[in-house]
């Protein structure tokens, strides 16, 4: 009995000590001399910190010192000068600005500060350099946190790049991408602040020209953002908004029938399953659906996930839902 008292003892001791580690951390990043290696610590600690959010939200200065190292970063985007070393630093602030975003307690505050903003400028390059790459991702980490959602889905499809990042980056940097599932929150205040914003087309470019993980990232947060029905009615509210979205996942969709990818394809099909839903869009997509989602071309990619061929399948019995046939039972062009 003793000996177990003594070893609770010594666990709440040890707990004391990482706590008082991390106040001190915390305290350093008001100062550039100590900051670097704060930043560092900080995000190896995140996910096992319940409350790192609101210490890191509500202590004087933290939140500024985290801004001031991506408005650091600025000047080396244009031209792309940023190296590993500089990538690896700030997005061990993203990292925990993920962590504000991510949290019930600091989600609101982040939002009206409109935080999010000082990320876009990273999600607008365009250089395909490892840096840039992962400056890119990150930062889609830290929105992607922002709608009520599963983040695990996203975090297993980041996995398995991990050992390439690895190469590049420290662990910590890293760790942004292996989040857990995040608390429900109120999704529409997410939503209708993400509709104020550009992240639509700047998904929608990243979904058209990044790499795959960068896609299939973007791909799911405009598929979050089109789940909602305030996001869906907005992107089908004009033609111009859902003829660019349809323009766009027509694109992806020829391209992955050359270079088969089954995480991203669920995503894009998921996409056009709930534009389905929209009497217009679905309407436009009898018109415009590609080929490829029609005929057998992802029957092997598909073979095992059951979950996108029942998607598949609902999007096509929906398109042909209240379609006007001639005799023959071939589809009319509408008047």
């Amino acid at each position: 009995m003793l000996a177990t008292g003594a070893a609770v003892t010594n666990v709440t001791a040890l707990a004391q000590v990482d706590r008082e580690k991390i106040y001190q951390w915390i305290n350093e990043l008001s100062s550039p001399e100590t900051r670097e290696n704060a930043l560092l610590e900080l995000s190896k600690k995140r996910e096992s910190v319940p409350d790192l959010a609101p210490m890191l939200w509500h202590s004087c200065g933290t939140i500024a010192a985290l801004l001031q190292e991506i408005v650091n970063i600025y000047p080396s985007i244009n031209p792309p000068t940023l190296t590993a070393h500089q990538s690896n630093r700030v997005c061990n602030a993203l990292a925990l600005l993920q962590c504000v975003a991510s949290h019930p307690e600091t989600r609101s505050a982040f939002l009206a500060a409109h935080i999010p903003l000082f990320l876009y400028p990273f999600l607008h390059t365009v250089s395909k350099t490892r840096p840039f790459e992962y400056l890119r991702l990150t930062s889609l980490g830290v929105i992607g946190t922002l709608p009520s959602c599963s983040w695990v889905c996203i975090s297993r499809m980041m996995v398995l790049s991990i050992k390439t990042v690895s190469a590049l980056f420290s662990p910590s940097c890293v760790s942004v991408f292996t989040a857990g599932a995040l608390v429900k929150t109120d999704e529409q205040e997410v939503i209708n602040f993400l509709l104020t914003t550009e992240i639509i087309p700047l998904c929608l470019r990243i979904m058209e020209s990044g790499s795959e993980l960068s896609k299939t990232v973007a791909t799911f947060i405009l598929q979050k953002i089109l789940l909602d029905d305030t996001g869906l009615a907005y992107i089908c509210q004009t033609y111009e908004r859902f003829s660019h979205v349809a323009m766009i996942l027509g694109k992806m969709v020829l391209q992955l029938s050359k270079e088969p990818s089954a995480r991203l394809l669920k995503h894009v099909v998921r996409c056009y399953l709930r534009l389905s839903d929209n009497l217009r869009a679905r309407e436009a997509l009898r018109q415009c659906l590609p080929d490829q989602l029609k005929d057998s071309t992802f029957a092997q990619v598909l073979k095992d996930d059951t979950t996108t061929k029942r998607w598949l399948a609902q999007l096509v019995k929906n398109l042909q839902e209240g379609q006007v046939t001639d005799a023959r039972g071939i589809p009319l062009a509408p008047q």
